[in-house]
């Protein structure tokens, strides 16, 4: 962007299993700019500066047959270590919000808005950023269904993660904007687009 207006920012959070990312899909889908920050995450991996730090924190196990990090091995490094997990952070989100903003700053005027899809949005204190904060809201038992189905997780998994993270009544709270992900994805893409009329992007 050059000047003049820039797009609104939208953040999205919500529980494990909520469908955070068919909303942003759907957001993509009415032409936003989404930036995943998993999938930020994940290529700052394949950076060699970034595998180097790592292999010198956690030996060379760490890589698979092609040289390439393994993710499966780094999430048993962090999971249950939260020093081992603050170290990982320090060292990769930094190169992802510096991806985020390059691609929010050549983003064109026109889109409709600029989206944070970030599973921990909140907890790395990104909502400054944002200038609406969307909660998705889903059921306990979809919520269950869904990572059932997706990750092999049962409840007490999904209870385990979702412990190291904002209660979903505090993330609610701080939110501007609340959609509804039940069942039907028409439900879903007439929320998302009552979404972008209300911010006058549409």
């Amino acid at each position: 962007m050059t000047g003049g207006v820039r797009p609104p920012i939208i953040g999205i959070v919500g529980g494990i299993g909520s469908g955070k990312s068919a909303v942003s899909k759907l957001l993509a889908d009415a032409g936003c700019l989404v930036s995943d920050a998993d999938a930020l995450a994940n290529r700052s991996l394949d950076e060699p500066e970034v595998r180097d730090v790592l292999v010198s924190w956690w030996g060379d196990s760490l890589l698979d047959d092609d040289g390439h990090v393994r993710r499966s091995v780094i999430a048993d490094r962090v999971f249950s270590d939260p020093e081992q997990l603050r170290r990982l952070e320090q060292l990769i989100h930094p190169r992802v919000d510096a991806m985020r903003r390059a691609a929010f700053d050549s983003a064109p005027e026109t889109v409709p808005a600029l989206v944070i899809d970030a599973p921990l949005l909140l907890e790395a204190g990104l909502a400054s950023e944002c200038d609406c904060i969307v909660f998705v809201d889903a059921p306990l038992d979809v919520r269950l269904e869904r990572v059932a189905d997706s990750r092999g997780w049962d409840a007490a998994e999904l209870t385990r993660r979702e412990d190291r993270q904002l209660p979903l009544d505090e993330k609610r709270s701080m939110a501007h904007h609340v959609v509804l992900n039940h069942r039907r994805l028409e439900d879903l893409r007439e929320q998302v687009d009552s979404l972008l009329e209300a911010l006058g992007r549409l």
